[in-house]
């Protein structure tokens, strides 16, 4: 039997939702929203936008909203860059070019281009106008628009049969969150109809969703607008010289309050691979948040299914050879527990317990690995001690280093964040890079 293509097997994938979902995706713009600076990853965003940053061994967070809209059977998707952009641009290019323009399939490179004002994109709806002219060119009935910086997956044909199905103006994606969190969120007040009657940005109080005490409704940054209601609504911003042109600050307050119908979809209805009866929706945007999030992926049922065939995540591979594992017992042993180790690692003679290991990391012997994300090409001299930490790109770290261990002599030469994780970086070594990824 012939290799199945590609498109063959996105296509096979595709045809298990229903045909009422199906049927709304040709008819569907994605906008990706990837040009944020992302300052709270601090040093891993240094030199590259947060979309960009590293994540699972072989991924980068944005391939995680891609390939909900491939796998959603949304091939018309632009991606607004602005800042530190060359590695997603790089790693786009790379790994995304097998849609086919021939049946009007794309994703499509949006810079900042002061086509239609002499700015730089100033927020989130300003990206989305400054791209009016390519949306309209393109003639969609809905346009979704969503952020390329949080990591969980998610049929957004589901969230499009219901925008439909109510009649709505605009469908805001929200997610269930602890309502003592309320205040890192944007919060949505809904009737029982699930229509938004209020929103309020990172609250001090909130009040909870329809029959629950406990939790609230958070904004996940993924909206489906009907095409012009959108056009519409992005002019009139453009024009309001008190606004900071951004979705949620600015955008979906204005049409709240205006008695549009605005309707919030639960992302309980429409995640794929529900982990611990949860839906799975992370924003790493913190080196906290990034450390746990990797870390969960080393657990053994990790709340995050990477191995989903029917839902995978997309991205570029480099051609590289098996992980390769040498001086063992014969030399004092080495050991491998509840980690993951990508292609083109070799370990030797190391301890690898919970660490998230991406491509041709190579450990040395009797060094010891706890807890840690160690990003690409990176060096582990022999008997270093790493603990609690994120190695960037690049990071050649000399025999004997001791890192996460001494809190106060790791604050002196690296970044250590609230949780005592430790960010080491080429720069921090003392060792100069030339920074593409």
């Amino acid at each position: 039997m012939a290799e199945t293509t590609l498109h063959e097997d996105l296509a096979t994938r595709h045809s298990l939702a229903s045909a009422a979902e199906r049927r709304f995706a040709p008819q569907t713009f994605a906008i990706v929203l990837a040009g944020g600076r992302g300052s709270r990853l601090h040093p891993l965003t240094d030199w590259r936008a947060k979309p960009a940053v590293p994540f699972g061994g072989k991924f980068r967070i944005i391939d995680f909203t891609l390939s909900n809209c491939v796998n959603s059977g949304i091939r018309k998707i632009g991606i607004a860059t602005q800042y530190k952009a060359q590695s997603l641009i790089r790693h786009v290019q790379r790994g995304w070019s097998f849609l086919d323009g021939r049946f009007g399939e794309f994703i499509e490179l949006l810079p900042a281009q002061q086509r239609v004002t002499t700015e730089w994109y100033r927020g989130t709806a300003d990206a989305v106008y400054q791209n009016l002219d390519m949306l309209r060119r393109q003639m969609p009935h809905y346009v979704l628009v969503l952020s390329g910086d949080h990591v969980y997956k998610m049929d957004y044909g589901r969230m499009l049969a219901e925008h439909a199905r109510t009649g709505a103006d605009i469908t805001a994606g929200c997610v269930e969150v602890p309502i003592g969190q309320a205040s890192q969120f944007g919060v949505m007040r809904v009737d029982d109809a699930s229509r938004i009657v209020g929103f309020s940005e990172k609250p001090a109080t909130a009040e909870p969703m329809p029959g629950r005490t406990d939790v609230v409704l958070a904004n996940m940054g993924v909206y489906v607008f009907n095409a012009d209601f959108l056009y519409e609504q992005l002019v009139r911003d453009a024009q309001d010289s008190r606004s900071s042109h951004d979705f949620g600050k600015d955008i979906i307050p204005h049409i709240v309050e205006r008695g549009y119908r605005v309707m919030a979809h639960n992302f309980a209805s429409s995640c794929v691979n529900v982990a611990h009866g949860e839906p799975y929706w992370r924003d790493v945007g913190t080196i906290d948040a990034f450390w746990e999030a990797n870390m969960d992926l080393v657990s053994v049922i990790p709340d995050l299914n990477l191995y989903d065939t029917q839902w995978p995540i997309w991205t570029y591979q480099e051609q590289m050879p098996p992980a390769k594992f040498v001086l063992g017992e014969e030399r004092g042993g080495g050991s491998v527990v509840d980690s993951m180790v990508s292609g083109g690692c070799v370990m030797s003679g190391c301890t690898l317990r919970r660490a998230m290991l991406f491509s041709a990391v190579r450990v040395e012997e009797d060094a010891r690995v706890e807890e840690s994300v160690v990003l690409p090409s990176v060096t582990i001299g022999r008997g270093a001690i790493v603990r609690r930490a994120v190695l960037d790109h690049y990071c050649h770290l000399p025999d004997g280093i001791r890192i996460g261990v001494d809190a106060e002599e790791d604050r002196r030469r690296f970044f250590v964040s609230e949780r005592g994780i430790v960010v080491v970086t080429p720069e921090m070594l003392g060792q100069k890079v030339h920074h593409l990824h």
